[in-house]
């Protein structure tokens, strides 16, 4: 749990009760098993959470309804009397049960000051405060996602950390960027290189330098002398580079969309390639994030025909709540959360003629599908482009329920700016973009690029650094 792994390791013998907020079971619905053979406490108030969340539309429902399951699997008929002790915890077949799961209820010793309990964080808060009262000689920590809760649980002398098991990287800096750059000739630094030609390709096998052992498959390689390498197989001491002409690149084309520059150019390549199933794109608003994945899904699926549908969803905040009370279709409810779409649909065709009678014979020509986060869930789509827009503000565990819808013949493009979550509980390092990104370093199916620069407008280019 990156930073609570070091308290999970602590050499006192006594287990320590660890409180877990209703915000880390949404986050991770099976949270409760990743405390080794600590005691895990769940508070009454963090249950009546869950139930009142359970049977929204929003995103988070599945993964309350999920929590609350994993907790009656764990506790099953335990009396309340054990429940209160704390019932063992099975983890599959990892061997003997370690740990314990109970139930905190509301009681509070009158000798103990207690915050107001207007508020369901002070109601956990109290609930901490008392069992430090009655247990007096072993440590309680509260495990929350919210910083204003850590804050006030550390005004009231409670111990609190956040929840990061899924926390793949501490600096956001660290993250994989999908490409290597050299200063110079890049073949200055190789003593020996084999080529070969294969399908009309040209392959280069290398010994690894120190620049390069922490080399990933479909990374890419460039120098400011014009090369353009993709990293196509890893071995122990050695890599194979595709060639890849730099002209060429920029000059490619999808739906009419030329790249602006290399760095649009490699996600092109990743996007328009058919053996690549998965495509994050990470960068600042305007960077082309959205435009680059609408022209290639377009180009895939009305002029070769790879796949049969797009499917079109976004992460937005407030978007499972206030959907269900838009008029119309699914399709009609979803549009006006899907601007960006439509946006750079009119960028495409933004020369011709008509544009607007161009966008509506592309929305009619095209199998283009808008979804809500929860038509997504527990479906199966074959032979399909699943475009994920804003997928900085999921959780890593609903990143994982979308991706794993995609079936035989599909292909999954993430976009996000880890700069713009709008999620609250969420940061750059603990976003399911984030986690995906680094998950999949080592997908040899699977590439991402960090887009540079802001070509949208000089405008925004300037706001984007200056404000």
């Amino acid at each position: 749990m990156g930073d609570a792994v070091k308290v999970l390791n602590h050499p006192d013998t006594q287990p320590i009760f660890y409180v877990l907020d209703t915000n880390v079971l949404i986050h991770d619905p099976n949270a409760l098993l990743n405390f080794e053979e600590h005691h895990v406490v769940i508070p009454m108030t963090v249950l009546e959470e869950l139930d009142r969340l359970k049977s929204g539309k929003q995103a988070h429902a599945a993964d309350c309804r999920q929590a609350i399951r994993a907790i009656d699997h764990i506790l099953g008929t335990a009396s309340p009397g054990e429940i209160e002790k704390g019932v063992p915890i099975k983890r599959g077949d990892k061997g003997n049960p370690q740990g314990k799961l109970s139930i905190l209820m509301n009681q509070f010793p009158e000798n103990i000051t207690t915050l107001p309990s207007n508020h369901n964080d002070n109601k956990i808060i109290n609930d901490i405060s008392a069992l430090k009262h009655n247990h007096p000689d072993q440590r309680a920590v509260l495990v929350t996602k919210d910083i204003n809760m850590r804050l006030k649980a550390k005004g009231c002398g409670i111990e609190s950390q956040d929840y990061q098991n899924d926390q793949l990287v501490s600096d956001v800096k660290l993250l994989d960027k999908g490409y290597i750059e050299f200063d110079g000739s890049f073949w200055d630094l190789i003593e020996e290189v084999q080529s070969e030609r294969r399908e009309r390709r040209t392959y280069h096998h290398i010994r690894k330098i120190d620049e390069l052992k922490k080399a990933y498959p479909n990374q890419y390689i460039i120098d400011n002398q014009g090369l353009v390498a993709r990293i196509s197989q890893v071995m122990e001491d050695s890599l194979t580079l595709l060639h890849l002409d730099h002209h060429k690149l920029m000059e490619q084309e999808a739906w009419g969309l030329q790249p602006r520059d290399i760095y649009q150019a490699m996600s092109l390549d990743l996007l328009l390639d058919p053996d690549i199933h998965f495509v994050s794109l990470t960068g600042a608003a305007g960077s082309g994030k959205t435009i680059l994945a609408l022209a290639a899904a377009i180009e895939m699926t009305v002029n070769t025909r790879k796949y049969r549908r797009i499917i079109a969803t976004r992460s937005t905040q407030g978007l499972d709540e206030d959907i269900g009370y838009l008029p119309g279709t699914e399709k009609e409810k979803m549009e006006p959360w899907l601007g960006a779409i439509t946006d750079n649909l009119e960028a495409l065709h933004y020369n011709d003629e008509d544009c607007s009678g161009s966008v509506d014979y592309v929305l009619n020509k095209v199998p283009l599908h808008f979804k809500s986060l929860n038509y997504i869930r527990g479906r199966s789509f074959q032979q399909s482009l699943i475009i994920i827009d804003e997928s900085q503000n999921l959780t890593p565990h609903q990143i994982k329920t979308i991706v794993t819808r995609a079936g035989n013949g599909s292909k999954v493009i993430c976009l996000g700016n880890l700069a713009q979550i709008d999620t609250p509980y969420l940061n750059a390092t603990s976003s399911g973009l984030t986690y995906l990104t680094e998950r999949f370093k080592a997908f040899e199916l699977g590439g991402h690029i960090l887009l540079q620069g802001v070509p949208r407008s000089l405008l925004a280019e300037y706001a984007e650094a200056n404000l």
